[in-house]
């Protein structure tokens, strides 16, 4: 992407987007939180898809991407569960916390969130953070400093949460799947891993 092609301003209104959906979805108590979660990425998948048609072009499901997410997103697994058991030791507030993220899908049946995480927000999220906003930030600023801010952004919607390890958590998972963008240049074995990480880590195995 040249710099000619960069659009600043729709980028721009895309992310004030993504803070006031953020916002709407941790701090306003009202509605269910996996409904506007998922309504929130679904979102920005759309605008995403509408900004840039060719997002389609770097979806590109394969056998070696279908492995390649799966075993990411054990990696990714194996890394949240050792900051866990590492946090809870150094950081006297890390379980209160952690139990709060928990706390959210209080109500909602494991298996609806599952399915929300897995076919609606997982993907939505990766075609958003990294298909529209890293691919547009790599193009302006170059590879690993479009990764870096793309990974700062992701990190820092999630500060309507007020909640400290949810917003590292952010930016460790947003850092992880960045990478695998940045390397594979292929959404499909993102999508994978973070659907598949989500859906374990909050609704089979969650890690409180």
């Amino acid at each position: 992407m040249s710099r000619t092609q960069f659009r600043p301003i729709p980028l721009i209104g895309t992310v004030l987007l993504a803070s006031i959906l953020w916002l709407i979805t941790f701090y306003l108590g009202w509605s269910v939180f996996w409904i506007k979660i998922s309504f929130s990425a679904a979102s920005l998948a759309i605008l995403s898809f509408w900004l840039q048609p060719d997002i389609k072009e770097h979806l590109k499901f394969s056998a070696r991407a279908i492995w390649v997410g799966l075993l990411s997103a054990a990696v990714l697994y194996f890394i949240f569960w050792t900051g866990k058991a590492v946090s809870s030791l150094i950081l006297p507030f890390a379980g209160q916390q952690i139990g709060g993220i928990y706390a959210k899908g209080t109500g909602t049946s494991m298996w609806v969130i599952a399915l929300l995480l897995f076919f609606i927000t997982g993907p939505a999220e990766e075609i958003y953070w990294r298909g529209y906003l890293q691919k547009n930030l790599m193009g302006r600023f170059g590879p690993w400093q479009g990764w870096l801010l793309a990974t700062i952004i992701y990190a820092a919607v999630h500060i309507w949460s007020f909640n400290f390890m949810l917003i590292g958590a952010a930016f460790v998972a947003g850092a992880f799947w960045g990478a695998m963008y940045r390397y594979f240049k292929n959404l499909a074995p993102v999508i994978i891993s973070h659907s598949v990480w989500s859906m374990v880590v909050f609704a089979v195995f969650p890690l409180h």
